[in-house]
C-alpha cells in the first residue's frame, strides 16, 4: 500500500472541502427516508403506505435528477445545488406538519420533493476530473465512493435515533433545517461552469450522451448492481426475520458497510502500477454474492461472507465513477452522473421488489443468488469497457461521440 495518495490529496484543500461538503450535504437527506417512513406509517396505520411514499419519491429522484444534473452543466452547479436543496428542505417542512388526517397527500408531496433532491452526488462526481488528475483521480473516486457507504451507514442510523428520542415529525424537520444549511455551503464550493468549445461542435443531447458504446454499459451495469444491493438489503431484513431478532439486520447491514468502507480505503492506497479493468472488480463482486448463498447457515458465517464481499464493494463502483467521468465530456459530465444516480433509483426499487417475491417463493438464501446472477451480468456488460491507465487520464473529446 502506498498512502502518499491520501497525503497528497490530504494537502489539496479544494478537494478535501468539497468532499467533507458533499458528505455533509447527503447526510441529512438519507438520513431523512427511516423518519419519513415512520410518519407515513403512524399516520395510516400500516407499513404498506409507508411503501407507498418511498416508492413515490424515488420515481420523483428518478425524475429530477437528469433534469437538474443537465442544468448543472449549462449554469453551472452553485445555484442549482442551493435552489433544489432549500426547495427540498421547503417539501419536507411541508410533509412534516402535514396533518395527520391529509396522509393521503403525502405521496405527492413526496414525489414533488424527490424531484428537487439536490444533485450534489453527480456535481462532486463530475468536478473531480477538474481538480485531480493521473493517479489521484482513481483514488479519489475510491475515497468518494468510500464517502457514500458512510452516508449510508450513517444517515439511517441518524434518523433511527431522532425517531426514538423524539418523533418521526420532529426527525423530518430535523433534517429539512440541517439540509438547508449542509447543503447551502456545499452549493457555494461548486467551481464555476466550464463555457462550451463552439469549434469542438454542439454540445451532446441526451440521448447522444447516454446512446454510446462506452457510457450506456456503465450505466447500466450500474443500475444492474444496485438492484442487486438493494435485494441484498432486504434478504438481510429476511434472514434476520427469520432467526426472531431483527437486530441481527442491523449488525449485518453494519458489517457489510464497513467491509466496503476497508475495501474503498485499501483501493485508494494502492500504487495502481497496472492496467484496472471495472469488470473483474464486478466479477468479485459476484462471486463475493455466491458465498453468501452457502453462509446463510448461521448469522456468524453471513456476516464473515458480508463482510468479504464487502470489501469489492466500493472499489467496484468508485471504478464505474471514474470510468464514466474519463469516458465522458466535461461539460455534459453532471448530467451522465445524474442518469447514473436515476438508474440506481430504478434498481433499487427494483431489486427490492424482485427480492421480495423470491424471499416468499425459493427462501432467503436465493435472494444471494439473484445478486450473484445481477453483478455477474452487470461484469459481462462491461467487458469492454477500457481498462484504466494509472499513467494516463484519457479523457473524451468534445467531438468523439461513438454511437
Amino acid at each position: 500500500m502506498d498512502l502518499s495518495s491520501y497525503r497528497l490529496l490530504w494537502k489539496n484543500r479544494p478537494v478535501m472541502t468539497l468532499m467533507g461538503a458533499a458528505l455533509l450535504a447527503r447526510l441529512p437527506v438519507m438520513a431523512a427516508l427511516v423518519p419519513v417512513s415512520f410518519l407515513a406509517k403512524d399516520a395510516a396505520g400500516n407499513f404498506g403506505w409507508a411503501g407507498v411514499v418511498a416508492g413515490a419519491y424515488s420515481v420523483g429522484m428518478a425524475i429530477g435528477g437528469p433534469i437538474w444534473s443537465r442544468l448543472a452543466d449549462r449554469r453551472g452547479g452553485r445555484w442549482v445545488v442551493i435552489g433544489t436543496g432549500v426547495a427540498w428542505g421547503v417539501g419536507m417542512a411541508v410533509l412534516a406538519l402535514l396533518p395527520s388526517d391529509w396522509y393521503r397527500l403525502m405521496p405527492v408531496i413526496t414525489a414533488l420533493t424527490g424531484i428537487v433532491v439536490a444533485p450534489v452526488t453527480a456535481t462532486c462526481r463530475a468536478a473531480w476530473p477538474r481538480l485531480v488528475q493521473g493517479t489521484q483521480l482513481r483514488t479519489v473516486y475510491a475515497l468518494d465512493a468510500t464517502a457514500q457507504e458512510v452516508v449510508f451507514s450513517v444517515g439511517p442510523m441518524l434518523g433511527a435515533l431522532a425517531v426514538s428520542f423524539a418523533n418521526p415529525r420532529a426527525g423530518v424537520l430535523a433534517a429539512a433545517v440541517l439540509a438547508g444549511g449542509s447543503i447551502w455551503w456545499f452549493g457555494l464550493r461548486q467551481p464555476p461552469a466550464l463555457a462550451h468549445d463552439e469549434s469542438a461542435g454542439a454540445r451532446l443531447t441526451a440521448p447522444q450522451l447516454l446512446w454510446h458504446r462506452h457510457r450506456l454499459p456503465l450505466i447500466l451495469s450500474f443500475g444492474l448492481c444496485v438492484t442487486a444491493f438493494a435485494s441484498v438489503s432486504l434478504g438481510i431484513v429476511a434472514f434476520a426475520d427469520d432467526h426472531g431478532n431483527r437486530l441481527i439486520a442491523g449488525v449485518l447491514e453494519t458489517v457489510w458497510a464497513i467491509g466496503s468502507l476497508l475495501g474503498g480505503l485499501v483501493m485508494g492506497a494502492l500504487p495502481g502500477k497496472r492496467d484496472s479493468y471495472v469488470w473483474r472488480r464486478a466479477l468479485l463482486v459476484s462471486l463475493g454474492m455466491l458465498c453468501c448463498v452457502f453462509a446463510t447457515r448461521s448469522t456468524v458465517s453471513l456476516a464473515i461472507g458480508l463482510l468479504l464481499a464487502g470489501c469489492v464493494l466500493a472499489p467496484t463502483v468508485g471504478a464505474m465513477y471514474e470510468r464514466l467521468g474519463a469516458l465522458t465530456p466535461d461539460s455534459v459530465r453532471t448530467e451522465v452522473f445524474g442518469w447514473m444516480t436515476s438508474i440506481g433509483m430504478v434498481g433499487g426499487a427494483v431489486g427490492s421488489s424482485v427480492a421480495g417475491q423470491v424471499v416468499e417463493s425459493l427462501g432467503v438464501e436465493y435472494v444471494w443468488v439473484l445478486a450473484a446472477v445481477l453483478t455477474f451480468l452487470a461484469a459481462a456488460t462491461m467487458f469492454r469497457i477500457p481498462p484504466h491507465h494509472p499513467a494516463s487520464e484519457e479523457l473524451i473529446p468534445e467531438a468523439a461521440v461513438a454511437i
